[in-house]
């Protein structure tokens, strides 16, 4: 029996482009206060590191996070949609989890697959080559921890905003 996700590309997503593994650095503000030369070194010049454990807590995302409706999390890069979260479960467990294992912990139900696929190795990535985390099956099903500072990019409106 096939296992529907995660969804899983070749290794080629990652080859190297201008910018590292991504044709462009990450957007510039990032949301949360998420340190953006942490970004471009984890999202685009690295394949098997993280953001120390608990970096998420130390940012602006508790603070600033909507507690009563799921939150779509961008593409630091390119700014595409990628997860959206709580999806199927109250932002109390999201949080619960996530604080457990140390970055922002996803489930199936909450990736967004057009953009967001895993290697062999449990890497997850973007279709755009960026290092989102690692997908770390537990007894509840996949588990991708991911870097917050791989999705902190503003959502298309904000960035508009911000522009004028």
């Amino acid at each position: 029996m096939s296992q529907k996700y995660p969804l899983t590309c070749e290794e080629s997503v990652m080859s190297q482009k201008k910018n590292g593994t991504t044709a462009t650095p990450p957007v510039k503000p990032l949301l949360w206060g998420c340190n953006w030369e942490k970004a471009n070194e984890i999202c685009c010049f690295n394949r098997h590191y993280a953001e120390y454990s608990g970096y998420f807590l130390s940012t602006k995302w508790k603070d600033e996070v909507d507690k009563k409706n799921p939150t779509v999390y961008y593409d630091s890069v390119t700014g595409k949609p990628l997860f959206k979260a709580p999806v199927g479960r109250t932002f109390e467990a999201f949080l619960k989890e996530s604080i457990a294992h140390g970055w922002p912990s996803f489930r199936d139900e909450e990736v967004i697959w057009d953009d967001v696929r895993c290697l062999k190795n449990g890497e997850c990535v973007s279709l755009a080559g960026t290092h989102l985390g690692h997908n770390l099956p537990d007894k509840s099903g996949n588990r991708y921890c991911i870097n917050l500072v791989s999705v902190a990019a503003p959502p298309p409106a904000k960035k508009e905003e911000q522009k004028s």
